[in-house]
C-alpha cells in the first residue's frame, strides 16, 4: 500500500495510507489527503496508480507541483520510492506501507524452536563501505549503481522512519527477498523493535504474516556487529501443524548490523524459502555495505536532530530574552500609571487620575498588541477570506489611531476611494497587519512635527489594490535595510520587539499579497501593501492564495524594525497525527 509522509509544511507528521488501485487528489479540497496549506490549491495535482506503478501530474495549480525540486507540468510522471512532492509549502514523502495488515509481525524463537546454520560471516565496519564483494570489479557498475541509489536517499531530507522504509525498498528491488524487516534499537539497553516489515506478497493471514528469526543470529549480529548469511528450519513440533511453517520452513537469511563505527543502531534482516533459491555471499557482503551506509545515515541524522535541538533552544532564549525586556518595560508602564492613579486618589484630583488612566490604557494596548503579534507570528492559521469594504476597514483602523496622533500632535491623512469595490481578504487579519504599519509609523516620527499618510490606490491593469503607509520620520538607515525581516530585529531600542513587520508581511503573503517598502534617512519610510482585488482567483476552488512569485513562500522566522499591533486572533484547529500502531520485537 502506498504510504505519504507530509515532512514539511503546515501540516508535517501527517501519514496518508493510499489504496494500489485509486487515483488520488492532492489539494485543500481532497477527501483522502486533506491538508490544511493555504498556499496549495483545492485541486493541486493528481496521483494515478498504472500496474504497479504510481504517476503524477500538475491540475493548473498556481503554484505548480514539483518532484525531487523540479517543477512538473500537466504530463505524467512516474514516482520512485524517496521521491518528494511538493505542493505549496506542502512536502509529500512517497513510500510504501510496510506490515501488509499483520499485528506483531516479527517472531524471536529460543534454539529449542529453531536451528540456525551459519553458512557465512562478513565483518561490518568502514572496509565493508567500498568493498561489497571479493573481486570489486566483477559487480563494480551494479553494486556503485545500488551505493548511488542509497546515498541518493540517505541525503534526502528525511526521518528515521521514512529513510528506513526508502532503504527497505531498495534492499527489495535489488536482493528480492521474499520477507524483510529492520529492527532498530534506541538506547543501549533498550529491545530493539521492528520499524520497517516488508513482504513481498502480502500474507493471507496473521499465521502466515509471521516472521520467525534465530534470537541467536540476531543477538550475535548485534553484539558482533558481522553480518550473517544463515539458513534456519523450524524443528519444535508446535510448528509442523501450520501452513504457513510447511511452506516456509527451511529459509535462507541474512541478517546484518547497522552500525557506523562502534554503535549499532539495530540490524538489517531478509530471507526466502529455499524452494526459492539462496543467497550468496556476495549479496550478504553487499548487504553489509548497505547496513554501514544506513549506519552513518543515522549518525548523521542523530547530529543533525542534536544541533536543530541545540538551535531551537537557542532561539528560545533569545525570543525569552528579547520579549523579556518588551514586557518588563510595559509592566513598568503599568505600575506608573497605577501609582499616578494611587496618588489621585488619595488627593481627589481626578486631572491626576485621568493622566494615569491614560498611562494604563496605553500599556494595556501595547501589551495586548504584543500577545496578538506573538500568537500570530508563532501559529499557522487558516485565512478565512471574504469581500470585505476595505474603505470601511481603514476607516475603523483610523478611528482607533487618532486618538494617539492627537495625543502626540500628528498629522494623520488618509487618501482612500469610500467607493471602491470590496475585495477578497480576512478582514481581522488585514486589520491586525495594517494596525502594525500605522502604530510603527507614530512610534517613528517626532511629536508635534510627524506627518502619516494612509493612501490606497487601484492598478487597473494587474487587477490589484495598493495601500501605502508614509511617515516623515528619520528613515531607515541603508545598514539595516537587509536585517529588517530579522527575527526580533528592532532599531526601537527597548521600545521594539522586532516582531510588528514580521506579523504583518506573514498576514500580507498567507493572502498570496505582497509588501515592500521604500525609506531615505532622514526624509521617512513608505511600506506598500499589494492585494489582488480579483475575487474569482482567490475564492475558486481551483485556484490557490499563492504568492505574488508564483512559488509557495511560507514566512518563516522574518521580523521587525517597527513593532506592536492591536486586533483579533482566529485560531485554527489543530490536526492531530495520525496514530501508526508499533510492533514490539521481544528478545526475552
Amino acid at each position: 500500500m502506498l504510504v505519504l509522509k507530509i515532512i514539511d509544511g503546515p501540516d508535517k507528521g501527517k501519514r496518508f495510507d493510499v489504496p494500489d488501485w485509486e487515483p488520488q487528489l492532492i489539494g485543500r479540497s481532497s477527501e483522502a489527503l486533506k491538508i490544511s496549506d493555504q498556499t496549495c490549491s483545492r485541486r493541486h495535482a493528481e496521483l494515478t496508480p498504472d500496474d504497479g506503478e504510481w504517476y503524477v501530474r500538475d491540475l493548473g495549480s498556481a503554484n505548480g507541483t514539483y518532484i525531487n525540486g523540479r517543477r512538473i507540468g500537466s504530463n505524467r510522471i512516474k514516482l520512485h520510492m524517496g521521491d518528494l512532492i511538493r505542493a505549496g509549502s506542502t512536502v509529500f514523502a512517497f513510500g510504501a506501507r510496510r506490515y501488509g495488515g499483520v499485528n506483531n509481525p516479527v517472531r524471536a524463537l529460543q534454539d529449542d524452536f529453531m536451528d540456525a546454520i551459519v553458512e557465512q560471516r562478513f565483518e561490518s565496519n568502514e572496509d565493508s563501505m567500498i568493498m561489497a564483494v571479493p573481486d570489486p570489479a566483477a559487480a563494480a557498475q551494479e553494486h556503485l549503481r545500488i551505493i548511488y541509489e542509497l546515498t541518493r536517499i540517505t541525503t534526502q531530507n528525511l526521518d528515521r522512519e521514512s529513510l528506513l522504509e526508502f532503504v527497505m525498498e531498495l534492499i527489495f528491488d535489488e536482493f528480492e527477498p521474499e520477507r524483510g524487516f529492520i529492527l532498530i534499537q534506541e538506547r543501549p539497553d533498550d529491545k530493539p523493535e521492528p520499524t520497517v516489515v516488508k513482504y513481498r506478497t502480502p500474507p493471507r493471514s496473521q499465521d502466515e504474516g509471521h516472521i520467525h528469526v534465530s534470537r541467536t543470529i540476531v543477538s550475535h549480529v548485534m553484539n558482533r556487529g558481522e553480518g550473517v548469511l544463515s539458513s534456519n528450519a523450524m524443528k519444535d513440533r508446535r510448528f509442523s501443524s501450520g501452513d504457513s511453517v510447511r511452506n516456509y520452513a527451511i529459509r535462507s537469511a541474512i541478517c546484518v548490523p547497522i552500525r557506523y563505527h562502534d554503535h549499532t543502531y539495530g540490524v538489517i534482516h531478509i530471507d526466502t524459502s529455499l524452494k526459492n533459491y539462496t543467497f550468496s555471499d556476495s549479496q550478504l557482503r553487499l548487504l553489509t555495505a548497505i547496513g554501514q551506509h544506513v549506519g552513518l545515515a543515522l549518525s548523521n541524522l542523530a547530529l543533525y536532530e542534536q544541533q536543530l535541538q541545540g538551535a531551537r533552544l537557542a532561539a528560545v532564549g533569545e525570543t525569552v530574552a528579547s520579549l523579556s525586556h518588551s514586557i518588563k518595560n510595559i509592566l513598568q508602564g503599568l505600575r506608573g500609571g497605577a501609582d499616578v492613579v494611587g496618588r489621585a486618589l488619595k488627593k481627589q484630583d481626578l486631572a491626576l487620575a485621568q493622566g494615569g488612566w491614560d498611562i494604563l490604557s496605553r500599556n494595556l494596548d501595547r501589551i495586548y498588541a504584543l500577545t496578538m503579534n506573538m500568537l500570530t507570528y508563532s501559529k499557522q492559521r487558516q485565512v478565512e477570506i471574504e469581500l470585505t469594504k476595505l474603505s470601511l476597514l481603514l476607516q475603523d483602523i483610523v478611528a482607533l489611531v487618532q486618538p494617539q496622533c492627537d495625543r502626540r500632535g500628528i498629522a494623520l491623512i488618509t487618501d482612500y476611494d469610500p467607493d471602491m469595490p470590496p475585495i477578497p481578504l480576512d478582514p481581522g487579519m488585514m486589520h491586525q497587519a495594517l494596525m502594525n504599519l500605522l502604530i510603527n509609523s507614530i512610534e517613528a516620527v517626532e511629536p508635534t512635527s510627524g506627518i502619516i499618510t494612509l493612501r490606497c490606490d487601484y492598478d487597473m491593469v494587474d487587477d490589484a489594490v495598493l495601500i501605502h503607509v508614509s511617515d516623515n520620520g528619520p528613515g531607515i538607515p541603508e545598514s539595516e535595510h537587509s536585517r529588517i525581516w530579522l527575527p526580533f530585529h528592532s532599531t526601537k531600542g527597548l521600545r521594539g520587539t522586532g516582531l510588528g513587520l514580521a506579523v504583518t508581511r506573514k498576514i500580507v503573503e498567507e493572502h498570496g499579497g505582497k509588501i515592500s517598502f521604500e525609506s531615505t534617512e532622514g526624509e521617512g519610510t513608505t511600506f506598500t501593501i499589494r492585494l489582488s482585488t480579483d475575487a474569482a482567483g482567490v475564492l475558486d476552488p481551483s485556484e490557490t492564495l499563492a504568492t505574488s512569485s508564483g512559488a509557495p513562500a511560507p514566512p518563516r522566522g522574518e521580523s521587525n524594525e517597527r513593532s506592536h499591533s492591536e486586533s483579533s486572533e482566529r485560531d485554527s484547529p489543530h490536526d492531530e497525527e495520525p496514530s501508526v500502531p508499533e510492533t514490539p520485537f521481544d528478545l526475552d
